[in-house]
């Protein structure tokens, strides 16, 4: 699968740099040196997108909130010489997949980059297993879609891998403290009752599902 990939970095021998290696890897690149030029670029998404923080005429933060609010489901690494734990903490939280400090060798964004697209695309050349129904509705992985006979039902990104998760193993328990790991990942500080709201969430949307909560430890869907 040829991958698209979005740069957006404003010292121009670090961009040139960068674009050059990801290219390397057969990888669809394109680079921009401001804010504005990237958001040019946004209504047609990449599968990445790599972003400065620290930029000429906007910061990665708001940026990244202009991306995920367009394409959720798209992965962004933050690259910044800003090193500071709350850096960190602020990208993760306003949902990049990755956070690498200035300075920091080509060789290791490429190796990030590559694990995180496998992680997220994993699946996406094998479209025997990318349509799966449940219940009354048909699942469309590859898109990350749902459908209701012709009517889409719109999940948030979190919304759409509970399913998921559910939907891959039917009749199996998963405690609170399962999903918040499958899901917000082992880095997450807060209370397992967001996965009680999250699950509200779905089934609300998707009223047929059936999901059994397992009073005092978690969830589970039942098979068929």
């Amino acid at each position: 699968m040829s991958y698209t990939i979005y740069l957006v970095e404003d010292e121009q021998n670090l961009n040139e740099l960068l674009t050059k290696y990801l290219e390397s890897e057969n990888w669809n690149v394109s680079s921009f040196l401001t804010g504005e030029a990237a958001r040019a670029a946004m209504n047609k998404p990449p599968h990445l997108w790599i972003l400065d923080i620290m930029l000429p005429d906007t910061d990665g933060y708001t940026l990244i909130k202009e991306i995920k609010a367009a394409s959720p489901d798209v992965p962004v690494i933050f690259i910044s010489a800003r090193d500071a734990d709350i850096d960190r903490v602020l990208g993760l939280e306003l949902g990049s997949s990755d956070y690498i400090a200035k300075p920091f060798l080509p060789r290791e964004l490429i190796i990030r980059v590559q694990k995180l697209l496998e992680l997220v695309y994993k699946n996406s050349d094998t479209p025997q297993q990318s349509v799966t129904p449940v219940s009354s509705y048909i699942i469309h992985e590859d898109v990350r879609e749902v459908y209701e006979g012709d009517q889409l039902i719109n999940l948030t990104s979190k919304e759409f891998d509970l399913l998921l998760l559910f939907t891959h193993h039917q009749g199996h328990a998963f405690s609170r403290e399962d999903i918040l790991v499958k899901i917000w990942g082992h880095d997450y500080f807060g209370t397992d009752r967001v996965v009680d709201d999250l699950v509200r969430r779905l089934r609300k949307k998707m009223p047929d599902l059936k999901v059994e909560t397992i009073y005092g430890f978690g969830y589970r869907m039942l098979k068929g």
